[in-house]
């Protein structure tokens, strides 16, 4: 399961998961058994013993928070601001002339040329939406939009390639006959 930013915890959260971490290095120290360090913490026994596996290597320093997991992201502070303002500018002053639109392909290839970093389209569909940008719907219906057409194809063609809405009839999957 993928969660954005920082592992599905806040930093508030992963505050509080270290302090049990340090309360069992505390219970390690008075050589407290395993089973009852997880049933004073309420955690299960498994993280107990990776805990005590880790502490008995590096001490209360491996017990500690390592912060958010995952990779940083490639494009820094800094680097967000100056595509968020390319992206105020609008895709004309970038070399799209024919629509208006940022697509995340067009996004890709502005990182690309600006930047000269390489994203996937999934990827920078992620790296803006932490940078708090949404999928845009149009505020009007395409002008080339024929209400007719529509209404005709709905009433005459659907009707034709439409499923029935019936299950097929029971069959057999076995490839020998009934007898």
């Amino acid at each position: 399961m993928r969660y954005p930013d920082g592992g599905g915890l806040t930093a508030e959260q992963r505050k509080r998961r270290e302090e049990v971490r340090m309360r069992a290095a505390d219970l390690f120290e008075e050589d407290v058994k395993v089973p009852c360090i997880a049933q004073e913490l309420r955690v299960s026994e498994k993280s107990v013993y990776q805990w005590r596996r880790a502490w008995a290597l590096g001490g209360r320093e491996a017990l500690r928070s390592q912060g958010p997991p995952g990779y940083d992201c490639r494009l820094g502070p800094h680097l967000q601001a100056k595509l968020a303002a390319w992206l105020e500018e609008g895709p004309a002053a970038h070399g799209w002339r024919d629509d208006q639109v940022w697509t995340a392909a067009r996004v890709r290839t502005l990182i690309g040329r600006k930047f000269h970093l390489s994203y996937s389209v999934s990827g920078v569909t992620r790296l803006l939406h932490r940078m708090g940008f949404s999928v845009q719907m149009p505020a009007r219906p395409a002008a080339e939009r024929d209400e007719d057409a529509i209404t005709a194809w709905r009433e005459a063609t659907w009707q034709e390639v439409k499923p029935s809405g019936q299950r097929p009839a029971r069959s057999s999957a076995s490839k020998t006959k009934r007898a």
